[in-house]
Protein backbone atom coordinates (compact mmCIF):
# COMPACT_ATOMS: atom_id res chain seq x y z
CA UNK A 1 0.00 0.00 0.00
CA UNK A 2 1.60 3.27 -1.15
CA UNK A 3 1.46 6.61 0.62
CA UNK A 4 -0.77 8.68 -1.68
CA UNK A 5 -1.12 12.43 -2.25
CA UNK A 6 -4.36 12.39 -0.25
CA UNK A 7 -2.57 10.77 2.67
CA UNK A 8 0.18 13.41 2.54
CA UNK A 9 -2.31 16.29 2.37
CA UNK A 10 -4.58 14.97 5.15
CA UNK A 11 -1.55 14.21 7.36
CA UNK A 12 -0.22 17.73 6.79
CA UNK A 13 -3.52 19.35 7.83
CA UNK A 14 -3.74 17.04 10.84
CA UNK A 15 -0.15 17.68 11.99
CA UNK A 16 -0.33 21.46 11.45
CA UNK A 17 -3.58 21.59 13.45
CA UNK A 18 -1.98 19.67 16.30
CA UNK A 19 1.13 21.87 16.29
CA UNK A 20 -1.09 24.96 16.63
CA UNK A 21 -3.04 23.28 19.45
CA UNK A 22 0.25 22.42 21.20
CA UNK A 23 1.53 26.01 21.01
CA UNK A 24 -1.71 27.18 22.70
CA UNK A 25 -1.60 30.50 20.83
CA UNK A 26 -5.05 30.10 19.26
CA UNK A 27 -8.19 28.78 20.94
CA UNK A 28 -8.16 24.98 20.43
CA UNK A 29 -11.85 24.98 19.45
CA UNK A 30 -11.12 27.33 16.52
CA UNK A 31 -8.12 25.21 15.49
CA UNK A 32 -10.04 21.91 15.60
CA UNK A 33 -13.03 23.27 13.68
CA UNK A 34 -10.69 25.07 11.25
CA UNK A 35 -8.72 21.87 10.62
CA UNK A 36 -11.91 19.90 10.07
CA UNK A 37 -13.21 22.54 7.68
CA UNK A 38 -9.87 22.51 5.81
CA UNK A 39 -10.33 18.76 5.22
CA UNK A 40 -13.62 19.60 3.44
CA UNK A 41 -12.31 22.63 1.51
CA UNK A 42 -9.38 20.73 -0.03
CA UNK A 43 -11.66 17.85 -1.03
CA UNK A 44 -10.46 15.17 1.43
CA UNK A 45 -13.94 15.02 2.90
CA UNK A 46 -17.20 16.06 1.31
CA UNK A 47 -19.77 17.74 3.54
CA UNK A 48 -21.63 14.46 4.05
CA UNK A 49 -18.43 12.61 5.03
CA UNK A 50 -17.48 15.41 7.41
CA UNK A 51 -20.74 15.12 9.34
CA UNK A 52 -20.55 11.32 9.25
CA UNK A 53 -17.07 11.52 10.82
CA UNK A 54 -18.53 13.17 13.92
CA UNK A 55 -19.27 10.56 16.57
CA UNK A 56 -22.78 11.59 17.60
CA UNK A 57 -22.92 8.73 20.10
CA UNK A 58 -20.07 10.36 22.03
CA UNK A 59 -21.51 13.88 21.72
CA UNK A 60 -24.98 12.73 22.72
CA UNK A 61 -23.53 10.97 25.74
CA UNK A 62 -21.49 14.04 26.71
CA UNK A 63 -24.32 16.57 26.41
CA UNK A 64 -26.86 14.34 28.17
CA UNK A 65 -24.58 13.53 31.11
CA UNK A 66 -23.68 17.22 31.41
CA UNK A 67 -27.41 17.98 31.69
CA UNK A 68 -27.87 15.31 34.38
CA UNK A 69 -24.85 16.57 36.33
CA UNK A 70 -25.90 20.23 36.08
CA UNK A 71 -29.38 19.45 37.45
CA UNK A 72 -27.90 17.26 40.20
CA UNK A 73 -25.52 20.06 41.18
CA UNK A 74 -28.49 22.26 42.18
CA UNK A 75 -29.40 19.76 44.94
CA UNK A 76 -26.16 20.48 46.82
CA UNK A 77 -25.02 16.84 46.75
CA UNK A 78 -21.56 17.70 45.42
CA UNK A 79 -20.86 19.96 48.39
CA UNK A 80 -22.12 17.15 50.67
CA UNK A 81 -19.73 14.63 49.09
CA UNK A 82 -16.86 17.11 49.18
CA UNK A 83 -17.20 17.58 52.95
CA UNK A 84 -17.59 13.82 53.41
CA UNK A 85 -14.42 13.09 51.42
CA UNK A 86 -12.45 15.66 53.45
CA UNK A 87 -13.59 14.06 56.70
CA UNK A 88 -12.71 10.53 55.55
CA UNK A 89 -9.22 11.70 54.55
CA UNK A 90 -8.94 13.90 57.69
CA UNK A 91 -8.22 16.83 55.33
CA UNK A 92 -4.80 15.44 54.39
CA UNK A 93 -4.11 16.46 50.75
CA UNK A 94 -2.17 13.33 49.79
CA UNK A 95 -4.82 11.05 51.28
CA UNK A 96 -7.42 13.10 49.43
CA UNK A 97 -5.64 12.66 46.10
CA UNK A 98 -5.40 8.89 46.62
CA UNK A 99 -9.03 8.61 47.79
CA UNK A 100 -10.44 10.67 44.91
CA UNK A 101 -8.31 8.82 42.34
CA UNK A 102 -9.54 5.47 43.68
CA UNK A 103 -13.19 6.60 43.61
CA UNK A 104 -12.72 7.93 40.07
CA UNK A 105 -11.21 4.67 38.82
CA UNK A 106 -13.94 2.50 40.36
CA UNK A 107 -16.72 4.72 38.98
CA UNK A 108 -15.07 4.75 35.54
CA UNK A 109 -15.06 0.96 35.43
CA UNK A 110 -18.86 0.86 35.65
CA UNK A 111 -19.80 4.20 34.12
CA UNK A 112 -17.98 5.64 31.14
CA UNK A 113 -14.96 7.75 32.13
CA UNK A 114 -16.48 11.03 30.89
CA UNK A 115 -19.54 10.63 33.11
CA UNK A 116 -17.27 9.92 36.06
CA UNK A 117 -15.23 13.05 35.44
CA UNK A 118 -18.41 15.11 35.21
CA UNK A 119 -19.56 13.70 38.56
CA UNK A 120 -16.29 13.78 40.50
CA UNK A 121 -14.58 16.98 39.34
CA UNK A 122 -17.11 19.39 40.87
CA UNK A 123 -16.50 17.65 44.23
CA UNK A 124 -12.74 17.93 43.78
CA UNK A 125 -12.88 21.62 42.89
CA UNK A 126 -15.10 22.38 45.90
CA UNK A 127 -12.71 20.57 48.25
CA UNK A 128 -9.66 22.37 46.88
CA UNK A 129 -11.34 25.76 47.18
CA UNK A 130 -12.18 25.10 50.84
CA UNK A 131 -8.64 23.93 51.65
CA UNK A 132 -7.01 26.63 49.45
CA UNK A 133 -5.25 23.94 47.41
CA UNK A 134 -4.37 24.09 43.71
CA UNK A 135 -6.82 21.72 42.08
CA UNK A 136 -4.94 21.07 38.80
CA UNK A 137 -2.80 18.23 40.34
CA UNK A 138 -5.99 16.57 41.58
CA UNK A 139 -7.71 16.96 38.22
CA UNK A 140 -4.77 15.48 36.30
CA UNK A 141 -4.50 12.49 38.66
CA UNK A 142 -8.24 11.88 38.32
CA UNK A 143 -8.11 12.09 34.52
CA UNK A 144 -5.42 9.42 34.60
CA UNK A 145 -7.44 7.31 37.03
CA UNK A 146 -10.61 7.61 34.92
CA UNK A 147 -8.88 6.27 31.80
CA UNK A 148 -7.22 3.45 33.76
CA UNK A 149 -10.51 2.50 35.41
CA UNK A 150 -12.24 2.58 32.03
CA UNK A 151 -9.67 0.12 30.67
CA UNK A 152 -10.61 -2.47 33.30
CA UNK A 153 -14.09 -3.40 32.04
CA UNK A 154 -16.13 -4.00 28.90
CA UNK A 155 -18.26 -0.87 29.42
CA UNK A 156 -15.63 1.54 30.78
CA UNK A 157 -14.18 2.86 27.51
CA UNK A 158 -15.44 2.84 23.88
CA UNK A 159 -12.56 0.72 22.46
CA UNK A 160 -13.45 -2.08 24.91
CA UNK A 161 -17.13 -1.92 23.91
CA UNK A 162 -16.11 -2.15 20.24
CA UNK A 163 -13.72 -5.06 20.87
CA UNK A 164 -16.30 -6.90 22.96
CA UNK A 165 -19.09 -6.54 20.41
CA UNK A 166 -16.81 -7.68 17.56
CA UNK A 167 -15.32 -10.69 19.33
CA UNK A 168 -18.04 -11.89 21.72
CA UNK A 169 -15.75 -11.18 24.66
CA UNK A 170 -17.96 -10.56 27.70
CA UNK A 171 -17.90 -8.41 30.82
CA UNK A 172 -16.11 -11.07 32.90
CA UNK A 173 -13.48 -11.61 30.17
CA UNK A 174 -12.32 -8.02 30.65
CA UNK A 175 -12.53 -8.32 34.46
CA UNK A 176 -10.21 -11.34 34.37
CA UNK A 177 -7.82 -10.06 31.68
CA UNK A 178 -7.51 -6.26 31.88
CA UNK A 179 -8.70 -5.42 35.40
CA UNK A 180 -5.78 -7.08 37.29
CA UNK A 181 -3.09 -5.04 35.54
CA UNK A 182 -5.22 -1.89 35.75
CA UNK A 183 -5.18 -2.20 39.56
CA UNK A 184 -1.36 -2.29 39.50
CA UNK A 185 -1.15 0.61 37.03
CA UNK A 186 -3.59 2.69 39.11
CA UNK A 187 -1.49 2.19 42.25
CA UNK A 188 1.75 3.11 40.46
CA UNK A 189 0.35 6.21 38.72
CA UNK A 190 -1.47 7.55 41.81
CA UNK A 191 1.65 7.23 43.96
CA UNK A 192 3.64 8.88 41.16
CA UNK A 193 1.28 11.88 41.15
CA UNK A 194 1.46 12.10 44.94
CA UNK A 195 5.26 12.31 44.62
CA UNK A 196 5.34 14.66 41.60
CA UNK A 197 2.96 17.19 43.18
CA UNK A 198 4.09 16.79 46.80
CA UNK A 199 5.13 20.48 46.97
CA UNK A 200 1.59 21.57 46.05
CA UNK A 201 -0.06 19.81 48.99
CA UNK A 202 0.26 22.51 51.63
CA UNK A 203 -2.77 23.87 53.44
CA UNK A 204 -3.15 25.69 56.73
CA UNK A 205 -4.49 23.96 59.88
CA UNK A 206 -7.27 26.54 60.19
CA UNK A 207 -8.59 25.64 56.72
CA UNK A 208 -8.61 21.94 57.67
CA UNK A 209 -10.39 22.65 60.96
CA UNK A 210 -12.98 24.83 59.24
CA UNK A 211 -13.94 22.07 56.77
CA UNK A 212 -13.81 19.28 59.37
CA UNK A 213 -16.27 21.24 61.53
CA UNK A 214 -18.74 21.64 58.66
CA UNK A 215 -21.94 19.59 58.73
CA UNK A 216 -22.29 17.83 55.40
CA UNK A 217 -26.06 17.47 55.86
CA UNK A 218 -26.43 21.26 55.75
CA UNK A 219 -25.02 21.25 52.21
CA UNK A 220 -28.13 19.58 50.78
CA UNK A 221 -30.27 22.42 49.43
CA UNK A 222 -33.16 20.42 47.94
CA UNK A 223 -33.80 16.90 49.23
CA UNK A 224 -36.69 16.21 46.86
CA UNK A 225 -34.56 17.16 43.86
CA UNK A 226 -31.70 15.02 45.21
CA UNK A 227 -33.96 11.94 45.46
CA UNK A 228 -35.19 12.46 41.89
CA UNK A 229 -31.61 12.91 40.63
CA UNK A 230 -30.34 9.78 42.41
CA UNK A 231 -33.22 7.68 41.04
CA UNK A 232 -32.66 8.88 37.46
CA UNK A 233 -28.88 8.55 37.78
CA UNK A 234 -29.30 5.03 39.15
CA UNK A 235 -31.57 4.06 36.25
CA UNK A 236 -29.06 5.58 33.81
CA UNK A 237 -26.18 3.58 35.33
CA UNK A 238 -28.23 0.37 35.10
CA UNK A 239 -28.92 1.28 31.47
CA UNK A 240 -25.18 1.68 30.81
CA UNK A 241 -24.45 -1.75 32.29
CA UNK A 242 -27.24 -3.41 30.28
CA UNK A 243 -27.11 -1.32 27.10
CA UNK A 244 -25.55 -4.12 25.05
CA UNK A 245 -28.28 -6.63 25.89
CA UNK A 246 -30.95 -3.92 25.57
CA UNK A 247 -29.74 -3.13 22.04
CA UNK A 248 -29.32 0.61 22.65
CA UNK A 249 -26.26 2.85 22.28
CA UNK A 250 -24.93 4.43 25.48
CA UNK A 251 -25.98 7.85 24.15
CA UNK A 252 -29.60 6.68 23.88
CA UNK A 253 -29.51 5.66 27.54
CA UNK A 254 -27.96 9.00 28.54
CA UNK A 255 -30.43 11.07 26.47
CA UNK A 256 -33.34 9.15 28.03
CA UNK A 257 -31.97 9.89 31.50
CA UNK A 258 -31.48 13.59 30.72
CA UNK A 259 -34.99 14.00 29.30
CA UNK A 260 -36.54 12.15 32.24
CA UNK A 261 -34.64 14.27 34.79
CA UNK A 262 -35.58 17.50 33.02
CA UNK A 263 -39.19 16.36 33.14
CA UNK A 264 -39.35 15.33 36.81
CA UNK A 265 -37.08 18.09 38.16
CA UNK A 266 -39.26 20.88 36.84
CA UNK A 267 -36.17 22.90 35.92
CA UNK A 268 -36.25 24.98 32.74
CA UNK A 269 -34.27 23.44 29.91
CA UNK A 270 -32.81 26.77 28.74
CA UNK A 271 -31.29 27.37 32.19
CA UNK A 272 -29.62 23.95 32.27
CA UNK A 273 -28.50 24.01 28.62
CA UNK A 274 -26.69 27.30 29.26
CA UNK A 275 -24.50 25.43 31.77
CA UNK A 276 -23.46 22.73 29.28
CA UNK A 277 -19.79 22.81 28.20
CA UNK A 278 -20.56 23.74 24.58
CA UNK A 279 -16.96 24.74 23.97
CA UNK A 280 -15.88 21.14 24.68
CA UNK A 281 -18.65 19.75 22.44
CA UNK A 282 -17.58 21.85 19.44
CA UNK A 283 -13.92 20.98 20.04
CA UNK A 284 -14.83 17.31 19.79
CA UNK A 285 -16.81 17.92 16.59
CA UNK A 286 -13.76 19.53 14.96
CA UNK A 287 -11.45 16.81 16.24
CA UNK A 288 -13.69 14.08 14.83
CA UNK A 289 -13.62 15.77 11.41
CA UNK A 290 -9.82 16.03 11.57
CA UNK A 291 -9.48 12.34 12.35
CA UNK A 292 -12.16 11.56 9.74
CA UNK A 293 -9.97 13.25 7.12
CA UNK A 294 -6.93 11.04 7.77
CA UNK A 295 -9.17 7.98 8.09
CA UNK A 296 -10.90 8.69 4.75
CA UNK A 297 -7.52 9.20 3.09
CA UNK A 298 -6.39 5.78 4.33
CA UNK A 299 -3.70 6.92 6.79
CA UNK A 300 -4.97 4.77 9.66
CA UNK A 301 -5.28 1.73 7.40
CA UNK A 302 -1.75 2.40 6.12
CA UNK A 303 -0.43 2.41 9.70
CA UNK A 304 -2.38 -0.76 10.60
CA UNK A 305 -1.01 -2.60 7.54
CA UNK A 306 2.47 -1.30 8.38
CA UNK A 307 2.23 -2.97 11.79
CA UNK A 308 1.40 -6.30 10.16
CA UNK A 309 4.15 -5.92 7.53
CA UNK A 310 6.72 -5.31 10.28
CA UNK A 311 5.58 -8.03 12.66
CA UNK A 312 4.27 -10.65 10.23
CA UNK A 313 2.86 -13.76 11.96
CA UNK A 314 5.15 -13.47 14.97
CA UNK A 315 2.80 -13.36 17.98
CA UNK A 316 5.32 -11.62 20.23
CA UNK A 317 6.14 -8.88 17.71
CA UNK A 318 2.48 -8.45 16.75
CA UNK A 319 1.35 -8.10 20.37
CA UNK A 320 4.07 -5.60 21.25
CA UNK A 321 3.57 -3.63 18.02
CA UNK A 322 -0.18 -3.35 18.52
CA UNK A 323 0.20 -2.35 22.18
CA UNK A 324 2.76 0.39 21.56
CA UNK A 325 1.41 1.72 18.25
CA UNK A 326 -2.08 1.86 19.78
CA UNK A 327 -0.79 3.72 22.83
CA UNK A 328 1.27 6.31 20.95
CA UNK A 329 -1.38 6.96 18.31
CA UNK A 330 -4.22 7.11 20.85
CA UNK A 331 -2.42 9.92 22.65
CA UNK A 332 -2.90 12.09 19.55
CA UNK A 333 -5.68 10.46 17.51
CA UNK A 334 -9.13 9.55 18.83
CA UNK A 335 -8.94 5.86 19.75
CA UNK A 336 -12.41 5.03 18.36
CA UNK A 337 -11.60 5.20 14.59
CA UNK A 338 -8.19 3.60 15.21
CA UNK A 339 -9.80 0.68 17.07
CA UNK A 340 -12.43 0.38 14.33
CA UNK A 341 -9.60 0.11 11.76
CA UNK A 342 -7.62 -2.44 13.78
CA UNK A 343 -10.45 -4.88 14.57
CA UNK A 344 -10.99 -6.20 10.98
CA UNK A 345 -7.21 -6.22 10.41
CA UNK A 346 -6.66 -8.44 13.48
CA UNK A 347 -9.45 -10.77 12.34
CA UNK A 348 -7.76 -11.05 8.93
CA UNK A 349 -4.43 -11.82 10.62
CA UNK A 350 -6.12 -14.59 12.60
CA UNK A 351 -7.75 -16.16 9.55
CA UNK A 352 -4.57 -15.97 7.44
CA UNK A 353 -2.01 -17.09 10.03
CA UNK A 354 -4.14 -19.18 12.38
CA UNK A 355 -2.50 -17.63 15.47
CA UNK A 356 -4.48 -17.15 18.69
CA UNK A 357 -5.91 -13.62 18.76
CA UNK A 358 -6.48 -13.38 22.52
CA UNK A 359 -3.22 -11.53 23.31
CA UNK A 360 -3.80 -9.15 20.39
CA UNK A 361 -7.23 -8.09 21.64
CA UNK A 362 -5.85 -7.36 25.10
CA UNK A 363 -2.90 -5.49 23.59
CA UNK A 364 -5.30 -3.35 21.52
CA UNK A 365 -7.52 -2.67 24.54
CA UNK A 366 -4.66 -1.72 26.86
CA UNK A 367 -2.84 0.36 24.23
CA UNK A 368 -5.87 2.27 22.93
CA UNK A 369 -7.28 3.04 26.41
CA UNK A 370 -4.07 3.76 28.34
CA UNK A 371 -2.59 5.77 25.47
CA UNK A 372 -5.33 8.37 25.87
CA UNK A 373 -3.59 9.54 29.04
CA UNK A 374 -0.62 10.81 27.02
CA UNK A 375 -1.97 14.25 26.07
CA UNK A 376 -4.68 16.65 27.22
CA UNK A 377 -6.67 15.86 24.07
CA UNK A 378 -5.93 12.12 24.00
CA UNK A 379 -9.26 11.04 25.48
CA UNK A 380 -12.74 12.45 25.97
CA UNK A 381 -12.32 12.62 29.75
CA UNK A 382 -9.15 14.71 29.36
CA UNK A 383 -10.87 17.30 27.17
CA UNK A 384 -13.89 17.57 29.48
CA UNK A 385 -11.66 17.94 32.56
CA UNK A 386 -9.56 20.58 30.81
CA UNK A 387 -12.70 22.57 29.97
CA UNK A 388 -13.97 22.38 33.55
CA UNK A 389 -10.59 23.52 34.91
CA UNK A 390 -10.56 26.47 32.50
CA UNK A 391 -14.09 27.45 33.57
CA UNK A 392 -12.79 27.63 37.12
CA UNK A 393 -9.88 29.88 36.23
CA UNK A 394 -7.06 27.36 35.71
CA UNK A 395 -6.15 26.50 32.13
CA UNK A 396 -4.21 23.26 31.65
CA UNK A 397 -1.93 23.78 28.65
CA UNK A 398 -1.00 21.02 26.23
CA UNK A 399 2.70 21.29 27.10
CA UNK A 400 2.23 21.41 30.88
CA UNK A 401 0.12 18.24 30.77
CA UNK A 402 2.39 16.54 28.23
CA UNK A 403 5.58 17.03 30.28
CA UNK A 404 4.18 15.10 33.22
CA UNK A 405 1.65 12.72 31.74
CA UNK A 406 3.23 11.48 28.51
CA UNK A 407 6.26 9.93 30.30
CA UNK A 408 3.95 8.48 32.94
CA UNK A 409 1.70 7.06 30.22
CA UNK A 410 4.76 5.35 28.71
CA UNK A 411 5.53 3.83 32.12
CA UNK A 412 1.97 2.45 32.40
CA UNK A 413 2.26 0.92 28.91
CA UNK A 414 5.63 -0.58 29.91
CA UNK A 415 3.91 -2.20 32.90
CA UNK A 416 1.24 -3.54 30.53
CA UNK A 417 4.05 -4.86 28.31
CA UNK A 418 5.52 -6.90 31.17
CA UNK A 419 2.03 -8.21 32.02
CA UNK A 420 1.37 -9.36 28.45
CA UNK A 421 4.82 -10.96 28.16
CA UNK A 422 4.40 -12.87 31.44
CA UNK A 423 0.86 -14.14 30.95
CA UNK A 424 -0.07 -14.09 27.25
CA UNK A 425 2.93 -14.30 24.90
Amino acid sequence: MEFTTQMILSSAIFIISYIIIVTDKIDRVIVALGGGTAMVLVGLLNQENAFEAIDYNTLGLLISMMVIVMITKHSGVFEYLAIKAVKISKADPIRLLILLSLITAVFSAFLDNVTTILLILPITIDICKELRLKFVPFIISQVFASNIGGTATLIGDPPNIMIGSSTNLGFMDFIFNTAPICIVILAVSTLAFAFIYRKNFHTKPEYKEKVLKMNENDAIKDKRLLIKCLIVLGLTVIGFVLHGSLGFESSTIAISGAVLLLLVSGMKSEKILKEVEWKTIFFFAGLFMLVGGIEQAGVLEFIANGIYNIAGDNLLLLTMSILWFSAILSAFVDNIPFTATMIPLLKDIGSISGIALGPLWWALSLGACLGGNGTIIGASANVVASGMAEDNGHKISFIAYFKICFPLMLITVAIATVYLLLFYV
